[in-house]
């Protein structure tokens, strides 16, 4: 899960601005029954004339919130209507001013300064000043009533402390950090909150005690209450058909010539929450850009001419792919979360490398994802410069299932007369493994996991849910025993802190209790579990480059020796876009919308 986000279909889709976080990389694959073709169908679209410059492209979910803070999850409205103070180029991850025009770095690197743009407005008009940085920061993230990982990305030493944040002017913030902190300026590309809009809802509770602010700016919300910064705000929003997006009229951001920008007037958001669906409906001309997976590569790539497209291959994605197995030993009002003895099995590290090790990822690839991929074996992605590649000594699984029934017998497992994988006390080997449903690549991927393992004598259950259901499971009930997917990825390995803090929002295989959730009993961390963290916390700290390569080396040596995530496959990053739309420059770091503001749409 590159950075700390549940991760969306696939980079084209993903306006490239670093959140100096990670979000859940589930790729927001859900499916409801079939969608008629006409309902997507742009002429329906309640919006102006059809001369109107509008981009066309879907989702495979319906978004959770409008509130950027409590958002976990890509893609999301905010890639297109929040901004921060930093952003981070599409094609060469360098750190560039966004709100901010500048900064200023004492000697020391403790003491930032930044410089808002002059003239700065909200997308109602009102000013965006100083004073809505530090609401942000001071009443927002560091505020502990609210679970938010932007948090946990900005927590700094051993202590987790947090910057002070203060107003110098009305352009002016300062940012004192107890100690130097390396990745801080992608961190400021956190979406920078309206205090005018907010302020209040942080004064209020409801009749459960709770900041009236968690249930603020929910999906519900009317859109023209919805304030926000970016080159969009949200127009219309139609659950389970679409999300509208218009232009910002106050966005900061003009060409060399003095001309507003972005200069597409309108997005248009299809929910499709089937790849399949979204396929046809790109084949047909109802959608501007698409996803390319790897079973519909051959059939896109002879249509190219025909349909007036072309395909993009920015080469392996940024996000990952993996089988995570529920480690949490803990237990809710007396019951534990998983049953006792599957938790023996999971934490056992011998039987999760007996795992990989049967996994077949040659043939996942060649049959699952027609060669368009490699197999994986980092959390950190691979266009970063911290990557840490086999040969660096990382540990990997290539397919044995020798090796697979070597390492169970070691551990007490053995194979009863009916072929099946029992446990030292006679436990027959059986689990339920679930991902979100729709998503083609990831139900194919569970089918094989399931084949794979009965090889070695273990049952899979395979259960592919409604993707609401799943998130659910996985950040409140932890009610789960094994999942397959993803988080998305950055060139910062700062930005998975969230993963891999024992306190982070998206510490996914061994979760707390986050604010507002039932508190957990017996909750414990493994020691490569607690080393992890620390080197999180370490590498941060280093500013010598060398150093943090060398941290983080350690980091993907004990992942790939622990598995606290089984990585699969890398799927090359690649997406469809018709040639009208001007201006594209993919990448698998920004995929075709990294530069959003500076596309056109050729007239017909």
């Amino acid at each position: 899960m590159g950075q700390g986000m549940m991760t969306g279909f696939a980079p084209l889709l993903r306006r490239f601005r670093q959140r100096g976080r990670r979000w859940l990389a589930l790729g927001l694959i859900a499916v409801v029954s079939a969608i008629a073709l006409t309902a997507c169908n742009p002429s329906r679209f309640t919006v102006a004339t059809a001369n109107v410059p509008r981009l066309v492209f879907s989702t495979l979910s319906d978004p959770k919130t409008f509130n950027p803070v409590l958002n976990s999850e890509s893609p999301n409205v905010f890639l297109y209507t929040t901004e921060g103070l930093t952003t981070s180029n599409g094609l060469t991850g360098e750190v560039e001013p966004a709100l901010a025009e500048s900064w200023d770095i004492s000697e020391d690197g403790q003491t930032i300064v930044f410089t808002l743009r002059e003239g700065l407005r909200w997308s109602d008009g009102e000013p965006l000043t100083a004073d809505d940085v530090l609401f942000t920061f001071n009443e927002v993230v560091f505020n502990e009533e609210i679970p938010t990982s932007s948090r946990d990305v900005m927590r700094i030493g051993e202590q987790g402390l947090l910057p002070e944040v203060t107003k110098l002017s009305d352009r002016q913030i300062q940012f004192v950090l107890p100690e130097p902190f390396a990745p801080f300026l992608r961190t400021m590309a956190m979406e920078i909150l309206p205090a005018h809009a907010l302020r209040r809802s942080l004064q209020e509770r409801d009749a459960d005690g709770n900041l009236r602010f968690l249930s603020t700016w929910t999906t519900s919300t009317p859109p023209e209450q919805v304030v926000s910064s970016g080159p969009y705000r949200i127009k219309q929003y139609l659950p389970g058909e679409r999300v509208i997006f218009e232009r910002n009229p106050y966005y900061w951001q003009k060409d060399d010539q003095g001309n507003p920008q972005p200069y597409i007037e309108e997005l248009v958001w299809q929910i499709i929450e089937s790849q399949d669906n979204e396929l046809l409906q790109f084949r047909s001309g109802g959608l501007d850009l698409a996803s390319v997976t790897p079973d519909s590569f051959s059939l896109l790539k002879r249509e190219e001419d025909r349909g007036d497209f072309t395909i993009y291959n920015g080469g392996p994605s940024t996000s990952t792919l993996f089988l995570c197995f529920n480690l949490n030993k803990a237990s809710r009002n007396g019951r534990p979360l998983v049953d006792p003895v599957k938790s023996r099995w999971f934490n056992s590290v011998a039987f999760r490398q007996a795992v990989s090790y049967a996994i077949d990822r040659e043939t996942m690839i060649n049959n699952i994802y027609k060669g368009l991929g490699v197999p994986q074996t980092s959390p950190i992605s691979v266009q970063s410069p911290y990557y840490a590649a086999p040969e660096d000594g990382v540990i990997t699984y290539p397919y044995n299932l020798t090796k697979a029934e070597e390492l169970l017998a070691g551990d007490g497992f053995t194979k009863n007369a009916s072929g099946q994988l029992v446990d030292a006390d006679g436990n027959r080997v059986r689990f339920t493994l679930i991902t979100n449903a729709g998503n083609k690549i990831r139900e194919a991927v569970g089918a094989q996991i399931k084949s794979d393992l009965a090889k070695i004598g273990i049952q899979v259950d395979f259960q592919p849910i409604a993707f609401n259901t799943l998130v659910d499971k996985l950040s409140d009930s932890l009610d789960w025993e094994a999942h397959i997917i993803g988080f998305t990825g950055s060139i910062e390995p700062n930005s998975g802190a969230n993963i891999w803090s024992l306190t982070g929002s998206l510490h996914a295989f061994n979760q707390q209790a986050l604010p507002g959730q039932e508190p957990l009993e017996g909750w414990e961390a493994a020691d490569w579990e607690q080393e992890i963290s620390d080197l999180y916390i370490q590498g941060a700290q280093a500013i010598d480059e060398g150093e943090r390569k060398a941290i983080y080396l350690r980091t993907q040596q004990l992942t790939q020796e622990y598995l606290p995530f089984t990585y699969l496959v890398n799927q090359y990053s690649m997406g469809a876009v018709r040639n009208k739309i001007q201006g594209v420059e993919y990448s698998a770091l920004g995929g075709a919308l990294w530069n959003l503001e500076s596309l056109t749409i050729a007239q017909d």
